[in-house]
């Protein structure tokens, strides 16, 4: 695969804004709220900031930017980037200020940038320096590794992170967002790829690879595996494609384990998706590489909690297949047995998605984990009710779904709680088999998730539906266009909650 990232060396600094050397120092900017430093600021660079203020150049409007040279001052330029209003300051504010500041200076091939964060914003140190160091790390990654025309990528090689408070706050903030900044491009990457290049064997192998070097175990589970498991559903998606189906099950074990909770992670792994025989529309097909993105985050996720250390045991399980139409690919109609015995009439070869977690998650529970969490691009239906930026987020009891929500919150993953209500199961009930895989239009993302649910046991369980947000169409300002990454860092910040598993 290409390379698609590279991750800059990042070190604290206690100098004041002016003595930062650099190439571009990056300052946020409140709406109607001056620098501290905004004089001498504007004395250096000979009247253009309150000329740019006059203007309206220089409102701090969220991801305005606005780029100077400041005589005297140490760095080459400096970046002022509006923080919108105060009041609406938060993590991912922050993040996202460092990442539009980090992409400006990306798009003038600099290759040494400073954020400098505003000491009265009620973050820690520890946080503030987290979010900073994601933002510089997340604005490191080339959408376009595939032009063979391109000018050589300018990457970022080093950033300076200047946050007040304590030297190891600090130090493991920058630590943990770069580690998770990282991984979260790795796993866009993965979504990135084209799907001939990354096949279900790809992607095991490619899994084999980011474990390893994270210190997961990993197995994968071939065709034969599978079919000995019995696991009725994946392979009836499967049946279409020429590219043998894998299943990766990773699995990490803290050094002090001790007998407690497991969080079992599923990701669906649909590495090109038709339809199948039930054929999508021609318009955007192309986009159906991106149907793996559960999987890549899961995979990314449990790499970032080996990478940091995280003190509760994790399962993962991704099941890989491409949906195919063919001569001997599932149909309407068809009947197909999930590894627990389950029965499933298909209605529509494109709901398959629920069809491979299904069969996965019984997979999990044997063994041995006692939480879940699966994510999934699952249904158009979520994204007309939520739009693109925001992942609905189904579970049960509410207690372990607001845990997942809180941790979606640090992670700056927006997601809104959905309801499952258990009457809609009668909308995806069969007269020939125990369930039939869709329940029709109305109400899509929760018969979706209902039927999930019912591979998940009596287990605490968590479905993200990131069918919205997996994928960003226009870029934005702290965003380029293509994979976002969604619930890598969702994953990682619910395993590295160190606190909240000492309660359960």
């Amino acid at each position: 695969m290409k390379t698609v990232s590279e991750t800059p060396a990042i070190t604290p600094t206690t100098l004041v804004s002016h003595l930062i050397e650099t190439d571009l120092l990056i300052l946020p900017v409140f709406e109607n709220d001056d620098l501290a430093d905004e004089a001498a600021l504007d004395a250096a660079t000979g009247g253009a900031v309150a000329s740019a203020r006059a203007r309206g150049e220089l409102t701090g409007k969220a991801f305005e930017v606005f780029i100077t040279v400041a005589q005297g001052w140490r760095a080459g330029r400096v970046a002022l980037v509006g923080a919108g209003a105060r009041k609406d300051f938060s993590r991912d504010r922050l993040r996202r200020v460092t990442l539009t500041g980090s992409l400006a200076a990306r798009q003038r091939r600099v290759k040494k940038v400073a954020v400098v964060q505003r000491p009265d914003t009620g973050l820690s140190a520890r946080d503030a320096a987290q979010v900073m160091a994601e933002g510089v790390v997340l604005a490191n990654f080339d959408g376009t590794a595939y032009k063979t025309t391109n000018p050589a990528t300018v990457w970022i090689e080093s950033a300076q992170v200047r946050v007040i408070g304590e030297a190891a706050e600090i130090v493991a903030g920058i630590e943990r967002g770069r580690v998770l900044g990282e991984c979260t491009n790795l796993a866009r990457g993965l979504s990135n790829a084209p799907s001939n290049v990354l096949t279900p064997k790809a992607f095991a192998a490619r899994a084999q690879e980011i474990a390893t070097n994270a210190g997961l175990t990993v197995e994968i589970l071939d065709e034969s595996r599978i079919a000995e498991l019995k696991m009725g559903l994946l392979l009836g998606v499967a049946s279409g494609s020429q590219e043998p189906p894998r299943v990766v099950v990773l699995r990490y074990e803290p050094g002090n384990a001790t007998p407690g909770p497991v969080l079992g992670l599923i990701g669906k792994g649909i590495t090109f998706d038709t339809g199948g025989i039930s054929l999508k529309p021609a318009d955007l097909m192309d986009r159906m590489k991106d149907d793996m993105s559960g999987g890549a985050a899961v995979l990314c996720a449990m790499a970032a909690v080996a990478r940091l250390g995280g003190s509760v045991r994790c399962v993962g399980v991704i099941p890989l297949t491409e949906n195919m139409p063919g001569g001997r690919a599932f149909k309407p109609g068809d009947v197909l047995t999930s590894a627990e015995g389950k029965t499933v009439e298909v209605l529509n070869t494109d709901a398959e998605g629920r069809l491979v977690l299904g069969d996965a998650l019984w997979y999990a529970r044997t063994l041995g984990v006692t939480h879940l969490v699966d994510v999934a691009t699952l249904t158009g239906a979520c994204v007309v009710a939520l739009g693109k930026s925001a992942t609905g987020l189904f579970g049960r009891p509410d207690a372990w779904r607001d845990r997942v929500l809180r941790a979606s919150e640090r992670a700056g993953d927006r997601s809104w709680a959905m309801p499952l209500f258990d009457d809609y199961k009668e909308l995806f009930k069969s007269e020939i088999a125990d369930f039939a895989n869709t329940g029709g239009r109305a109400g899509g993302a929760i018969t979706g998730a209902l039927f999930v649910q019912e591979f998940a046991g009596d287990l605490p369980w968590v479905h993200m539906d990131i069918a919205g947000t997996a994928w960003v169409e226009d870029a934005k300002p702290y965003q380029v266009k293509g994979a976002t990454g969604v619930a890598v860092r969702t994953l990682a910040e619910l395993a590295l909650d160190t606190e909240g598993w000492a309660k359960v």
